[in-house]
């Protein structure tokens, strides 16, 4: 049987993203992929939880972010 209780540990990875290019131009799912990861502005950085929904949104706009794994 499968739980579907709390499925990050206390001591879950974060990712490290920032926006290093603009999305101006951009494809109105890119745009709303970066919104969704909580980034506003040019070179913001912000962390999120390492989740399956986060990794589909950062591989979809890798082309715009640095990415970096943290602990």
């Amino acid at each position: 049987m499968r739980s579907w209780g709390n499925q990050m540990s206390e001591s879950a990875n974060t990712v490290r993203v920032t926006l290093v290019k603009s999305t101006i131009g951009r494809l109105k799912a890119h745009k709303a992929c970066v919104r969704g990861l909580g980034i506003r502005r040019l070179h913001q950085t912000v962390e999120v939880q390492n989740t399956d929904c986060n990794r589909g949104m950062i591989n979809r706009v890798a082309y715009l972010l640095r990415v970096e794994e943290t602990n």
